[in-house]
């Protein structure tokens, strides 16, 4: 199992993993990446369960990691269970359970190999012409935003800078388009890898606020695909939903990083916004 060094990122240090005394695995889960009081953010989870999958792995790194969320995870001690599957050269699969002192809060299949950072033969999904990071608005409420922004430790563990051509609702101009988009980066200055991007794949703001549709939108699944080894520095994200209705939404996000390249998309299924 790689050892995780608590001093070399709060990241890291929030996101390891420790051998049980019954052969299984215990981490302790960091209230400061919450999304509300006791609400852990799913791609913080995300990237636990992976880490978990991880350390009986042959390979290095998290490629596809599916989630179902059984109920919200609290901070606190927490028990991973993991069930290997099949493994082989270029891949191996494995179940992961996660489970508080009420019992499981989630389930996960977790796929691991070994990524590169490699140009791609092709990619249909070049980058939007965003606004530069320096340009762009903070995602903690500085005082001039027309909505309050909810004060959660998410937005101090990671650095995040909304594009102004999706933030209208910061602004009190809500658009018809449930798309946001923001740079971000881990706040204690750890350069993004392929465990960080699982974290970036469920890190910004419900995109129903775009629209002017606020509170919370639990994550039901949650499907994260990681293609490359990224480059040191912000990474752009953008959220888009696709369906809003009946009380269910959809939101597909795509990742790039410093350079341009595609490392991350991620699907996920929620209820939506509620108070």
């Amino acid at each position: 199992m790689p050892q995780i060094d608590p001093r070399a990122s709060v990241f890291d240090a929030a996101t390891a993993v420790r051998p049980a005394a019954d052969g299984g695995l215990t981490a302790d889960l960091d209230p400061g990446w919450d999304v509300g009081p006791g609400i852990l953010n799913g791609g913080y989870l995300l990237a636990v369960t992976a880490r978990a999958a991880l350390a009986g792995s042959p390979h290095p790194h998290p490629v596809a990691v599916s989630a179902s969320f059984l109920r919200a995870t609290a901070p606190g001690p927490v028990t991973l269970t993991v069930l290997p599957g099949t493994a082989g050269r270029t891949v191996a699969h494995s179940s992961v359970v996660l489970a508080g002192a009420a019992g499981p809060t989630l389930t996960a299949q977790v796929t691991t190999a070994a990524l590169t950072d490699e140009r791609p033969l092709y990619s249909a999904c070049p980058p939007p012409a965003a606004t530069p990071v320096e340009h762009c608005l903070p995602a903690t409420d500085d005082g001039t935003h027309a909505h309050p922004m909810p004060e959660v430790g998410l937005r101090t563990r990671v650095h995040t800078r909304l594009d102004p051509e999706t933030a209208g609702w910061v602004r009190g101009e809500p658009s018809s388009d449930p798309v946001v988009r923001a740079w971000v980066r881990l706040a204690d200055g750890r350069e993004p890898d392929p465990l960080a991007l699982l974290l970036f794949a469920d890190v910004l703001p419900p995109t129903g606020w775009a629209t002017g549709r606020f509170g919370w939108a639990p994550t039901v699944q949650l499907q994260a695909l990681v293609r490359a080894v990224p480059a040191p520095g912000w990474c752009l994200v953008e959220a888009r939903a696709g369906e809003v209705a009946g009380g269910w939404l959809d939101e597909d996000y795509r990742i790039w990083d410093a350079t341009g390249r595609l490392v991350a998309q991620s699907r996920q299924l929620a209820r939506t916004p509620r108070a």
